[in-house]
C-alpha cells in the first residue's frame, strides 16, 4: 500500500489576527516540511480564528480573509514550502445563491482550502452547520455541497470540517462512496467535561461508516469563554487508535500511514447517503501527485499521548481560558479580591498557573465581620503562591456609608460587597490590572452574589464550576503540587472550613442555601440537563427543596446577564449556552 506522512498541526489561533495566524501557518508548515511531511493540515478557520461570530457578516472581513488566503499561498511558495499541500480553514463567501436557505450569492461560508505551489488548488465549505449550544452557524453561513477529494502520492484523501463528522449523512458516507483511503476532518471543537470520550467514540464510528482511516485534527487554546483542548485523533478503518495528540498543548502530530491505493480513475459525479438523492454531494477531485512514493523507513509510527485525569483536565481548561483571555486581549496583570475563602483561593491558583504569580495581584479587604483566620488564610495563600499582596480595610468606608444612610439586613450586608467591588475597580483603573471575578456556578445559579460587588470584573475563571467541583479542583491542585515536591498553593484551613461570605456575625452559606452537594445535584439537573421540577423530585429530591432552588434560579436571570464572561467547561454554561428571557412568566418552582 502507498505510504503517506501526515502532519496534523494542533495549534492555537486568534480571532481577527489574520497576519499572526498566517505567520503560525508558515512556521508550523516549515516544521512539518522539515520532518518530511507529505500532507500538512491546520484546524477549522485557522486563518481567521474561531468563532468569528458577527465578523462573518462584515463584507470587509470576509474580503480580508480571502485576500489573506491568497497571500498565504504565495508566501508558502516564496519561502520554499510550496511543494507540500497544506489544508487550512478560513472564512469565504458562497458564489451562488441558495434559494432553500433564502441567502443571496456572496453569503459567508465556513471554508477550507488546499494550498500548493503558490496557488489555491481547491476550496470547500462546511456542509453541516451546527445550530445548538454555543454554535450559531446557521446565523452566519451557507453550507457547501461538494465532497472534496485530493490525490496525494497515490492516495485519495476526502476532506471535511467539524460538524460534517457529528451529523449523520453528508461527507462521511460520501467518502466511502468515493473510495477514499483517508478522511481528514479539521475542527475547532470547544472543550466540555468528558467530551474527549464522546469524540473518540464518534471518530471510531465514523471511520467504520466511511470505510477508511480517519484523521481528526482539533484546535487548542482559548477564545473568550471557549477553550479548545486539542486531543487530535487518528484511527484506522476498524476504529483502532493509531495516534492521539496531547490535551491543552500545541503539537505537530506526525504519523506515517499505509493507506489503500487510489482507483485508476478519479471519483466523479455525485455521491450520497442513499439512492433517493437526499444529501447528495458533488465530488470535486484534484490530483496533486498521482504516483505512490518509493518505500521509505517509518519514523513516526504513531502512539497516544498520556491522558489527563478528570480534575487535571478541568483545571487545565480553566488555566487555558484565563491565559488566552489575558494574553489575546493584550493585558498583562490581573487583580483578585482575596477573602480567605475557597473560591478566591482557587481563582488565584488558576491565575498564577496561567500567567505567573509575578503578574497576579491580590487584595484582602476585611470588614468588621471578617474573621482573623480568613485574614490569615488570604495572607498564607499569597505567601504560598508568591503573588503580590496587600490589605485595604473597608471598615472606615463602611462606617462612613452607615453614618450617612440607614441600612439594615441584606442591604447592610451587600454594601460591604459593593465597597469591595468599587475598590477593586478603582485599583484596576489606577494600576491597569484586570479584575477576575471569583463567583462559582452554584452561586450564580441561585443568585448568591452581589451585583456590583463580588460580581465585578473582566473575566470569571470559575463561573462554570459548581461549588462541589471547586473543592475537588482545589484538593487536586494541592495534591498535584505535593506530588511534585512543591508547596501546595491553597491553605488547608481554606479547604476544610465551612464556606461563608462573612457579611454578618457567624454567617455560613448553609444559612441561606442547602448543602452544596445537594444543591449542585439539583442544579445540574435543572440547568445542565433541562429537567423540570417533577422530574427532579422523581429522582429522589425533597419537593419543597426543589421548588425553593428552582425559584432562586429563575429569579436570578437578570443578575447572570450582568456577570462577566468566563471559561466554559460544562455542557451548558450561563450565557453562551443557556439563554432564558429575564421577563418570564413561566416558573418551574
Amino acid at each position: 500500500m502507498p505510504q503517506l506522512r501526515l502532519a496534523l498541526n494542533q495549534i492555537d489561533s486568534a480571532v481577527g489576527d489574520l497576519d499572526g495566524n498566517a505567520d503560525a501557518v508558515v512556521r508550523w508548515t516549515r516544521y512539518s516540511a522539515e520532518r518530511g511531511a507529505h500532507l500538512v493540515a491546520f484546524p477549522e478557520m485557522m486563518l481567521t480564528g474561531y468563532p468569528v461570530e458577527d465578523l462573518a457578516l462584515r463584507p470587509s472581513f470576509v474580503a480580508a480573509s480571502r485576500a489573506a488566503l491568497l497571500a498565504l499561498a504565495a508566501r508558502l511558495d516564496r519561502e520554499g514550502l510550496g511543494g507540500v499541500p497544506v489544508v487550512v480553514g478560513y472564512l469565504d463567501r458562497g458564489e451562488e445563491r441558495l434559494p432553500r436557505y433564502g441567502r443571496p450569492a456572496g453569503s459567508p461560508q465556513n471554508a477550507a482550502a488546499v494550498l500548493q505551489h503558490g496557488e489555491v488548488v481547491l476550496t470547500f465549505a462546511k456542509h453541516h452547520l451546527p445550530n445548538y449550544g454555543v454554535f450559531d452557524e446557521f446565523r452566519y453561513f451557507v453550507p457547501g455541497d461538494t465532497l472534496p477529494v485530493i490525490r496525494v502520492h497515490g492516495v485519495d484523501v476526502a476532506l471535511a470540517i467539524c460538524e460534517d463528522l457529528w451529523q449523520d449523512g453528508g461527507r462521511v458516507p460520501a467518502a466511502r462512496a468515493a473510495g477514499a483511503g483517508l478522511l481528514l476532518v479539521i475542527n475547532a471543537s470547544p472543550y466540555e467535561v468528558n467530551k474527549d470520550d464522546t469524540r473518540l467514540d464518534l471518530v471510531r464510528k465514523r471511520a467504520g461508516e466511511a470505510g477508511c482511516a480517519l484523521a481528526y485534527l482539533a484546535m487548542t487554546g482559548g477564545q473568550d469563554e471557549l477553550v479548545f483542548d486539542g486531543d487530535s485523533l487518528v484511527v484506522d478503518a476498524q476504529g483502532a487508535v493509531v495516534a492521539r495528540g496531547p490535551q491543552f498543548a500545541e503539537e505537530c502530530l506526525l504519523l506515517d500511514m499505509e493507506l489503500p491505493a487510489a482507483a485508476p480513475e478519479p471519483p466523479s459525479g455525485t455521491v450520497g447517503a442513499d439512492g433517493t438523492g437526499a444529501d447528495r454531494l458533488t465530488v470535486v477531485h484534484r490530483t496533486l501527485s498521482a504516483r505512490p512514493l518509493p518505500r521509505y523507513p517509518v519514523e513516526y509510527p504513531g502512539g497516544a499521548h498520556p491522558r489527563l485525569g478528570d480534575e487535571e483536565e478541568m483545571y487545565q481548561a480553566l488555566v487555558t481560558g484565563v491565559r488566552a483571555y489575558v494574553r489575546k486581549n493584550r493585558f498583562r496583570t490581573v487583580l483578585i479580591g482575596l477573602s480567605g475563602g475557597i473560591d478566591s483561593a482557587l481563582t488565584a491558583a488558576i491565575a498564577c498557573d496561567a500567567i505567573g504569580p509575578e503578574n497576579v495581584y491580590g487584595v484582602s479587604m476585611p470588614s468588621r465581620y471578617s474573621s482573623q483566620h480568613s485574614r490569615d488564610d488570604a495572607a498564607e495563600l499569597a505567601r504560598r503562591t508568591g503573588l503580590h499582596y496587600r490589605t485595604v480595610e473597608i471598615a472606615p468606608m463602611f462606617d462612613a456609608y452607615m453614618a450617612s444612610t440607614e441600612l439594615t439586613g441584606l442591604a447592610e450586608e451587600n454594601l460591604q460587597s459593593r465597597l469591595r467591588g468599587t475598590l477593586l475597580m478603582a485599583i484596576s483603573n489606577q494600576e491597569g490590572q484586570i479584575v477576575l471575578a471569583p463567583g462559582n456556578k452554584s452561586e450564580l445559579a441561585v443568585g448568591y452574589s452581589t451585583l456590583y460587588g463580588d460580581s465585578v470584573g473582566a473575566y470569571g475563571p470559575i463561573k462554570d464550576v459548581y461549588k462541589s467541583a471547586v473543592f475537588r479542583l482545589a484538593r487536586w491542585r494541592n495534591a498535584h503540587a505535593a506530588a511534585r515536591g512543591e508547596t501546595p498553593p491553597i491553605p488547608e484551613r481554606t479547604l476544610t472550613k465551612p464556606p461563608s461570605a462573612e457579611l454578618r456575625p457567624g454567617q455560613l452559606d448553609t444559612d441561606s442555601l442547602p448543602d452544596y452537594s445537594v444543591l449542585d445535584a439539583v442544579l445540574e439537573r435543572y440547568v445542565d440537563l433541562d429537567h423540570g421540577r417533577d422530574e427532579i423530585v422523581a429522582a429522589g429530591f425533597d419537593e419543597e427543596l426543589v421548588r425553593r432552588v428552582l425559584r432562586m434560579v429563575d429569579a436570578a436571570e437578570y443578575k447572570r446577564r450582568q456577570y462577566p464572561p468566563g471559561t466554559k467547561i460544562s455542557r451548558k454554561v450561563f450565557g453562551k449556552d443557556r439563554r432564558l428571557p429575564i421577563t418570564n412568566g413561566w416558573r418551574e418552582g
